[in-house]
């Protein structure tokens, strides 16, 4: 059995040994004697000592109301603080552990491509073109309070201090003695979020986010690719160049949020420049100290006039213009009149005077100041520019139909919501092509149309480099996207901005190559497009709809299919994938899954949505965001250069013969079983969620409605929370079954070989597995669900011991993981801490249902019941 490396072991031992200092302290001796003696219970349960079980539950059960709350909070932290340690292993100095070799290097990569036959110069050219763009998303999942995370942050930067092997011993006490001050400062401040945050709030959560890590990390990255790239091909990579770049859906993303506002939008438009101006501001102040030289080329002599320091001199200027951008941009937030005379509003007028330095020093034979922070800054400039984020905007296709119908009402036209697509599609080239304006001078539209178009003007009052996608959510014909660009354009929008269709359902996927066709044969959208198309692939809402299995493949085709249209009308596509950080949501290790997609369709470019608790978990800290940002780079650029082959025809046969009965079989039970909505809210905290202040949007599309209304990331976090997992798994398991009984696991085992798709499918598919606990699901049904639906219960957890049976078989293994021993030994690490937490989440449950019904819920059981749901989130290391 692997162990964990003994550095994790110790620093796991530390912070919990603090964290049990402070729970002496206070509540008390008597606390924390009773916490062990529950951690006791639930190890020797898991062992499976003989009577061990029902002491635990016995143990639990007995709480009092007032017990409730320290416990579950004491093992909620701790599982916060392994995953600090686990998080600052993956970066620590230290050499000879797994987390060494989970990331391949550029340059590893480029030497292995290069010996593939790829040219130097084939791959300089394809590394220069290369675009990411990591799309930060305000998804309600994460549960840690911002107030916790900064002090996450600093126990995660102690633990590096005491990695130093040259501290003398009163330094070590200072930095335990600093550890200990932090983990009482946790245990002491609330975890639980009593009011739900704005958007704006979570807007500024993502320019945290920036701020604190990716400002560092984003140009140590492109060092590293600079160099990687000079080493292999001869030549670095051009100062201008911008392979990585960051855009939000926080502010923007208005569908089915109600709480998004075109006031929200400029907001968070206007608090990205303050954001952008502040810590530009700190980049130009130490480049003017440092920058003192006087050697000068005639360029920079000509702009900084009779001076002997001309560096300082040019900066001094930026400086003054970034100082009135900032003041300008904060008198706009706080609704006071702003100056913007002399301010910086395009990219230009920051890039201009910073490139002008740079050639100087370059020219004078200063190349080695020149690359120094200035490059960095140039760097920033190009990536992250004065607006700081690009903002993408996402709204629902009948909110643009709803308003190109009420301008074409009241102009006499006719009834636009009527029109066939033909029909549709007829008038919005029309009025395209045509040069009148559409809406009515003095016209007065419905609350829901000017909110619309407010939106649209607030966007045509950007500059390009301000903007992201305008992502169109349940698209399903060529008329959803021709409509943002009509209104759009009625707004005064002088640049084409990019307008994505995101194809969500089972149906919508399927019907998503023949939408794209219908548009690129219009001559008028090519020449819009300009030869580049983003088509964003929706994950969650295709699992929720059709199973995980059917999904993934639909999904796989359907960006298959894609790709052929793109080429066919010599266009450039790039998909979006709308992943979450579950499986159920398409989550999962990002290197392997962008290495399954079908080949061609990561062609130099890629988009990928980053949600809650996943930025913090890839780009919480500096060197974490960098090494993340290598691994996508590699694996774009592998598969890019380096595509696997097209699946044979007989693993496609196979794939449609598995989702065939996937799909049957996942519909069968979420949407056509009489009981399972029922069961699903009885048996899990699905109502309860809404009481934790999560995020700005509703956990439903709609106020009323079964699970068809929910969204998918309360859906999955509501099975994950009593480990049934179900969204992940149901489906997979009459699939896998039916493939074995007809003997085809030679073909699926060959599949996993010689297909990376497949072979992801099922290792995600494991994983997932390896999280399930069919005790702890059986406990949530005794004690939370009535007794006339539990036959449902048992069936699913015997169909959930089938999937990891067939599993198992499939991989020819004893047990799961095999593979993943690290991440095996960290759930077993994890179980004794979560354990109790379940149990304690069911009973707490039971009262607080019990208590509704009396009209009066105990605030310590509503608190207790939603430290759970945070600690069972953290042990899970994953929520929605």
């Amino acid at each position: 059995m692997t162990e964990l490396h003994p550095d994790l072991r110790e620093n796991v031992r530390l912070l919990g040994e603090l964290l049990g200092d402070s729970i002496r302290k206070y509540p008390g001796q008597a606390c924390f004697d009773l916490i062990e003696e529950i951690r006791a219970a639930a190890k020797a349960d898991r062992r499976q000592e003989s009577g061990s079980g029902q002491r635990l539950v016995n143990l639990l059960s007995q709480l009092s109301d007032d017990q409730m709350l320290p416990v579950t909070r004491a093992f909620s932290q701790f599982l916060n603080l392994a995953n600090i340690a686990e998080q600052y292993h993956g970066i620590r100095r230290k050499q000879g552990h797994q987390a060494d070799l989970m990331v391949e290097s550029l340059g590893e990569l480029f030497q292995r491509l290069t010996a593939g036959n790829i040219s130097p110069e084939e791959l300089h050219r394809r590394v220069t073109d290369l675009s990411i763009e990591f799309v930060l998303t305000a998804h309600p999942t994460e549960v840690t309070r911002r107030t916790l995370i900064l002090k996450y942050d600093e126990i995660s930067n102690g633990l590096a201090q005491l990695d130093h092997d040259d501290l003398l011993p009163v330094e070590r006490d200072e930095v335990v003695s600093r550890l200990r001050q932090l983990v009482a400062e946790a245990w002491h401040t609330d975890e639980i979020r009593y009011n739900r945050p704005t958007a704006v709030d979570e807007a500024k959560w993502g320019f945290a986010v920036i701020e604190n890590s990716l400002w560092q990390a984003l140009p140590r990255f492109l060092r590293s690719l600079d160099q990687s790239l000079l080493d292999a091909t001869g030549e670095g990579l051009p100062i201008d160049a911008a392979p990585m770049k960051i855009a939000s859906w926080m502010g923007g993303d208005r569908d089915g949020n109600p709480n998004v506002t075109h006031e929200v939008s400029r907001e968070v438009f206007w608090l990205g420049r303050w954001m952008a101006a502040d810590l530009f501001l700190r980049d130009i102040q130490t480049l003017r100290a440092e920058l003192s030289m006087w050697e000068a080329n005639d360029a920079v002599k000509a702009e900084a006039g009779d001076t002997r320091e001309p560096y300082r001199a040019i900066l001094g200027q930026l400086r003054e213009r970034l100082l009135r951008t900032r003041d300008w941009a904060e008198a706009c937030v706080n609704g006071e009149p702003a100056d913007s005379n002399g301010i910086l509003f395009e990219n230009e007028d920051l890039i201009r005077p910073l490139r002008l330095c740079y050639d100087s020093l370059a020219e004078c034979g200063l190349g080695d100041i020149a690359n120094g922070l200035l490059l960095d800054t140039l760097r920033r400039a190009h990536c992250f520019g004065l607006p700081l984020v690009r903002l993408d905007i996402r709204q629902e296709a009948g909110r643009h139909a709803e308003a190109v119908g009420e301008i074409v009402r009241d102009l006499g036209l006719g009834d636009y919501e009527q029109w066939s697509e033909t029909e549709r599609q007829a008038f919005l080239l029309r009025e395209l092509q045509g040069r009148r304006p559409l809406i009515p001078r003095h016209w007065q539209p419905s609350d829901n149309v000017r909110e619309v178009l407010d939106t649209c003007e607030v966007v045509a009052q950007q500059t390009p480099e301000a903007l992201g996608s305008y992502v169109i959510s349940m698209a399903s014909q060529p008329s959803d996207v021709l409509s943002v660009i009509l209104l759009l354009r009625e707004s005064g929008m002088q640049n084409p901005m990019r307008v994505v269709p995101l194809f969500e359902t089972l149906d919508d996927l399927t019907g998503a190559p023949d939408t794209m066709r219908a548009l690129f044969e219009v001559e008028w959208y090519r020449d819009y497009c300009r030869g580049r198309q983003e088509v964003m692939i929706g994950y969650s809402d295709s699992a929720k709809d059709a199973g995980q299995m059917m999904a993934a493949w639909a999904q796989y085709q359907a960006q298959e299919a894609l790709t052929d249209v793109a080429g066919e009308f010599g266009v450039h596509l790039t998909l979006f994938h709308g992943r979450g950080g579950t499986v159920g949501r398409g989550g999962g290790p990002a290197n392997r899954a962008i290495l399954s997609q079908p080949p061609g369709s990561v062609n130099g470019s890629f988009r990928i949505t980053e949600q809650g608790e996943m930025i913090r978990f890839k780009f919480g800290l500096p060197k974490l965001a960098e090494k993340s940002l290598t691994l996508y780079a590699t694996a774009v650029i592998e598969a890019t250069l380096a595509p696997p082959p097209a699946p044979e025809q007989g693993w496609r046969d196979m794939m449609d013969w598995l989702t065939e009965r996937s799909l049957k079989a996942y519909r069968a039970v979420v949407r056509e079983h009489p009981d399972f909505v029922t069961y699903f809210r009885q048996a899990t905290p699905e109502q309860a969620l809404g009481k934790l202040a999560l995020g700005s949007r509703p956990a439903r599309r709609k106020p009323t409605g079964g699970v068809e209304s929910l969204r998918a990331i309360p859906w999955i976090f509501a099975w994950t929370q009593m480990r049934m997992m179900l969204p992940s798994w149901l489906g997979s398991d009459v699939a896998l079954r039916e493939a074995a009984e007809a003997g085809h696991e030679p073909l699926l085992r060959e599949m996993m070989e010689r297909w990376p798709f497949f072979q992801t499918y099922v290792d995600m598919l494991e994983m997932v597995l390896a999280k399930a606990d069919l005790r702890i699901a059986s406990y949530y049904e005794e004690i939370l669900v009535d007794p006339e639906l539990r036959h449902l219960g048992e069936d699913l957890r015997e169909r959930l011991a089938g999937c990891i049976r067939h599993v198992k078989a499939l991989k020819q293994q004893d047990e799961l993981l095999l593979d993943e021993p690290v991440f095996a030994h960290s759930l077993r690490v994890r179980n004794p801490y979560t354990d109790p937490l379940h149990y304690l989440q069911a009973e707490l449950l039971r009262r607080d249902r019990e208590s509704e019904g009396q009209g009066k819920v105990p605030e310590l059981v509503e608190r207790a019941l939603k430290v759970t749901m945070a600690g069972i989130a953290a042990g899970m290391r994953n929520t929605g």
